[in-house]
């Protein structure tokens, strides 16, 4: 599935592919790699409460402000939930940039090798096989409560936002 148009990279509208996610649906489960090119399956954190953001690549500005953000939220938040950032960077780019940058309550992964969820989230860019800024906050029960496609690539996502779906889901619980 092609969506035209759905986000635009520096006022250049360009192509997603994969259906859009949407509140209320099961998230789809996906497989990504981590540091070590360990397949990680997203069944590893069923039953757990996740934010997932994806983002085009760690090592730029926007990403970088926002890895660090939530990064720092994690530690505030609870130790009940789980935050992981998903690009196309490789995972020894991540491994770096984490350790370079002291990103200890995230989790990063790789989504290069498959694109399994850039297209499963249709947050797979066509024109750049790259992740478009997204955020999902999904309850225990494997349930979106929260999505935010961010409509321009170099734009912050609602931190407000994604952190008071993110704090409502844990209240519930």
């Amino acid at each position: 599935m092609e969506r035209k148009n759905a986000i635009k990279v520096k006022g250049n509208p360009v192509t997603l592919l994969g259906g859009e996610i949407r509140t209320g649906q099961k998230a789809p489960a996906f497989t990504t790699l981590d540091y070590n090119l360990k397949e990680i399956a997203s069944s590893e954190y069923d039953g757990k409460i996740r934010l997932i953001a994806s983002v085009p690549s760690l090592d730029t500005p926007v990403c970088d402000t926002e890895i660090h953000n939530f990064n720092k939220e994690a530690a505030n938040i609870s130790k009940d939930i789980i935050i992981t950032f998903i690009s196309m960077d490789l995972p020894f780019a991540q491994k770096r940039f984490c350790q370079d940058n002291d990103i200890d309550n995230v989790k990063t992964f790789s989504d290069h090798r498959d694109a399994d969820f850039g297209l499963k989230y249709g947050v797979l860019i066509k024109e750049l096989r790259l992740l478009a800024r997204a955020i999902f906050v999904i309850d225990e029960s494997g349930t979106v409560k929260y999505v935010e496609y961010v409509s321009e690539l170099t734009s912050h996502p609602d931190y407000k936002a994604a952190l008071d779906a993110l704090k409502s889901v844990l209240a519930k619980k």
